[in-house]
């Protein structure tokens, strides 16, 4: 099956209307996407997205669109054989590599997932169940390991592997229906406390006990808010606050210094997404109280999430299913996460990140992990419309996924009203709320 041709669509949706999605720094995102098509001659389509939050789209996708003209005429075959030798080939590039991460590596995975997707859908198989069914060995192989193999060597993953080998059948069984656990950030930093009440409530109808809410700009308001929360979700739900990297490590010990009375069970993103020093120093003043700090969803290499684990430096990981290079970069931090016994909490929301986390959610928890006890996935109640196959949920469970690939064939009609800057929602637009125009004045 060859490849014939790709295409990207820049999809976006003006989410900072209603300011969902709203955080300290991001303070009106529009959730968008790049989406990836990928054409073949077998009548198969392989599909993957990368997230953004507006502005910026078109960079990943002229990114994307540069990058994919290296595998357009590559067959399936050849990337079913060794995953790993395309993972390489991108991203080692003899020149574009010199941009490192960020843009150039979130392009790179964008191809990646795709063809993975595609090789699900070859197989009739959703994508953590192809996961799944690879040899211990076969995953090893996809993994580049030189950056690694002072925190993880491939022995040690394949032991991993092999480990939860014994119990896969009985845990895929266990999962064959409800998938993982989820929880759901409600607490946008933008809404009133009566709108998120709301959205809990809802929640908390649908059988989720765990939400998360923003912190960042003012401690006064975000311990009352904390105190809402608490009050309003009682002691035996599981309350987190995320603060999207606003702090500095100073900063974040005065503020996170107040959050000791509400039992909370992670602080996310207090400071830099690459400030493992921080982390580590984090970590340690706080070790005595209930919480536990996570970080993950803008590490932007595996290289982050060594050091993070090994250094102890984090409670929780958060991978992000599209911030590192795909599958193969995925693959290899829930392996280390396993051996240093951290969580895997995948970050999830903006458009179409929950169909893909939920896979490897499933993949982690019946095929490294082992187990369901301690994992959280991240749910978003809005904008699940836009795909043909959106998740499912279940007595706060993610419904195990059953159509072939990730589950990202968008609805047409989506497509079509949310394409920037020609798509019917953006063309109505005034020119001040669309894309770089739409700024705030900073202090």
């Amino acid at each position: 099956m060859k490849i014939t041709s790709a295409k990207v669509i820049d999809v976006r949706v003006p989410t900072s209307d209603n300011m969902l999605g709203s955080d300290p720094f991001h303070k009106a995102p529009d959730y968008s996407s790049a989406v990836l098509h990928l054409e073949t001659d077998g009548g198969l389509r392989g599909v993957s997205v990368v997230f953004t939050v507006g502005a910026g789209t078109d960079w990943i996708g002229h990114g994307i669109q540069d990058l994919v003209t290296l595998i357009v005429g590559s067959t399936l075959e050849e990337f079913c054989e060794a995953p790993v030798k395309l993972y390489r080939r991108l991203n080692d590039h003899h020149q574009l590599r010199w941009l490192h991460d960020g843009v150039f590596r979130m392009a790179c995975g964008a191809i990646i997932n795709a063809m993975w997707d595609l090789w699900a859908k070859a197989e009739k198989k959703p994508l953590w169940k192809l996961l799944v069914d690879l040899e211990p060995e076969f995953v090893v192989g996809c993994i580049d390991w030189r950056n690694l193999k002072d925190a993880l060597t491939p022995e040690e993953a394949l032991k991993i592997l092999e480990k939860a080998g014994e119990i896969k059948v009985d845990r895929e069984e266990a999962m064959s229906k409800l998938g993982p656990k989820a929880y759901c950030t409600a607490g946008w930093l933008g809404l009133s406390d009566e709108a998120i009440l709301a959205t809990v409530r809802k929640l908390q109808e649908e059988g989720f006990d765990a939400f998360k809410v923003k912190v960042g700009l003012n401690s006064s308001e975000d311990v009352a808010r904390l105190k809402f929360m608490r009050e309003a979700i009682g002691n035996d739900q599981s309350l987190m606050v995320d603060a999207n990297q606003f702090w500095g490590v100073g900063e974040a010990k005065e503020h996170v210094s107040n959050y000791g009375p509400f039992g909370l069970k992670w602080v996310e993103e207090p400071i830099a997404r690459d400030d493992v020093l921080g982390y580590v120093e984090l970590s340690e003043s706080f070790k005595e109280e209930s919480f536990q700090f996570a970080c993950g969803e803008h590490a932007a290499s595996p290289v982050i999430f060594k050091q993070l684990l090994k250094r102890r430096a984090v409670g929780y990981c958060q991978i992000d299913a599209v911030r590192v290079s795909g599958v193969n970069d995925v693959m290899a931090i829930i392996l280390m996460a396993a051996k240093f016994g951290v969580p895997v909490c995948p970050h999830g929301g903006g458009i179409a990140l929950c169909n893909m986390i939920q896979h490897y959610g499933m993949w982690d928890q019946i095929a490294v992990s082992g187990h369901s006890e301690t994992q959280l996935v991240e749910y978003i109640d809005f904008l699940q419309d836009a795909v043909e196959q959106p998740v499912r949920m279940k007595d706060g469970h993610y419904v195990t996924p059953e159509a072939p690939g990730w589950g990202l064939e968008f609805r047409e009609e989506f497509l079509r009203d949310h394409t920037f800057p020609g798509g019917k929602i953006w063309s109505s637009r005034p020119k001040e709320k669309c894309g770089v125009h739409f700024e705030f004045e900073t202090d």
